[in-house]
């Protein structure tokens, strides 16, 4: 899909890196030409924002199934997609195969298993699946338990440059469990697991992401103690970042109490100081990424006793209204919202987009800030509606996408 001819959108809210600026921007043959005060030339197609941001599109950061009427209609225009796939991406047939799956309307970046069938022993061919369009490596839903798998894993990754990214959960003491111990979880009679086995993982990972010297991602943090760890090794110049999902800045384990298997995550929601520690992390820097984290799971996964619901949600078409209640929060500002959602994950893959650059790929959203709407899981765009926000009012749509300068339509 190539761009027939010039695009200017005029009248627009520009997020920059630097702030939101009054301006318009030119795209021609795919990339951004010109940003901010841009005269249409003849030959242009001209579209008049009347006053809307005009932001890059998302780039969502580890996600479960490619789902493109979801990611379409949440600003998506790339996405991480994990190795835990049928057959897993552990070989360069499958991640050849996904890097071609969304194309021409978007681009999907694969993340290689780290071992043989994500079982956490033998490492795959990492190398070659680079050669087939891996954009890094990932552990999977799983946290590899030997740590001399781990330490060759990260070494051979800062040999080839491509980012580790982890599931930050000590598998020994996570086990079977299904939520947070503390007073909910005894209350609901749930097998629990202490926050330690995040802030465990975590410390073990950055150890040796310090020792090699490889670029460490935990895609998911989301308990105080391991931010704080997160936050020291940042301090102490290791190339670590942190991610997380709308859901654990959003909820605390007490959306468990109705026994809602759309709560039913991993890692599981958190008591409510926690809460408060990632959105404070969010402020702070110490969080890099938000992604959806979008794993959609129908009825046969969910319709089940609450410890025996698969973890996952729907979360693409949230996810873009949920970080900007962080800004009408005051929490963060517009132009930190989209590094979380674009600029820094675009960085992790090492991907020309994510930012209104000249130069970069001129993948773009057209946002309504305060269109407000209410999410309905029975008429979700997604393949099943797992979203834990169900019936949740919310603010901010996407109201026009292009990728690569031509527009989404779908």
């Amino acid at each position: 899909m190539k761009q027939a001819r010039p695009l200017i959108i005029t009248g627009a809210r520009l997020v920059l890196p630097s702030g939101v600026t009054p301006g318009a921007l030119r795209s021609v043959g795919g990339v951004i030409d010109a940003v901010g005060d841009v005269q249409p030339q003849d030959g242009d197609e001209i579209h008049d924002a009347r006053g809307a941001l005009l932001a890059p599109g998302l780039v969502d950061f580890g996600v479960f199934a490619v789902d493109k009427p979801a990611f379409h209609f949440g600003g998506i225009t790339r996405a991480a997609l994990m190795p835990d796939q049928s057959p897993a991406l552990d070989h360069p047939a499958p991640v050849r195969f996904a890097a071609l799956s969304g194309k021409p309307d978007f681009w999907v970046h694969p993340l290689a298993a780290a071992t043989v069938g994500l079982a956490g022993t033998h490492l795959a061919e990492i190398a070659l699946m680079r050669d087939a369009g891996a954009r890094g490596i990932a552990t999977g839903r799983r946290w590899i338990a030997d740590s001399g798998v781990m330490m060759r894993l990260m070494r051979y990754a800062a040999m080839l440059d491509l980012v580790v990214v982890t599931h930050a959960e000590d598998g020994g003491l996570a086990g079977t469990a299904v939520a947070t111990a503390g007073d909910i979880a005894t209350r609901l009679g749930l097998p629990s697991a202490p926050v330690e086995a995040e802030a465990l993982a975590v410390a073990r990972d950055i150890a040796l992401a310090e020792i090699t010297g490889a670029r460490l991602h935990l895609r998911q943090v989301t308990t105080a103690g391991a931010l704080k760890l997160v936050r020291a090794a940042k301090a102490r110049g290791v190339a670590v970042t942190a991610g997380v999902t709308p859901a654990h800045f959003m909820l605390s384990d007490l959306a468990l109490v109705e026994f809602r298997t759309f709560a039913r995550l991993s890692p599981p929601l958190r008591c409510e100081a926690d809460r408060q520690a990632v959105i404070a992390a969010l402020a702070d820097g110490t969080i890099d990424v938000v992604s959806s984290g979008h794993d959609p799971r129908g009825p046969e996964d969910k319709r089940l006793p609450f410890a025996d619901a698969a973890p996952g949600m729907a979360g693409a078409e949230t996810l873009l209204a949920m970080v900007l209640t962080l800004v009408r929060d005051g929490v963060i500002g517009l132009e930190r919202a989209f590094d979380l959602l674009a600029r820094n994950p675009a960085r992790l893959l090492g991907v020309d987009a994510g930012e209104l650059r000249v130069g970069a790929e001129a993948d773009l959203a057209l946002i309504d800030q305060d269109r407000p709407w209410v999410v309905d899981s029975a008429r979700m765009a997604a393949t099943a509606g797992n979203t834990p926000f169900d019936r949740q009012p919310v603010q901010g749509r996407v109201t026009a996408l292009w990728k690569g300068g031509v527009e989404v339509d779908d």
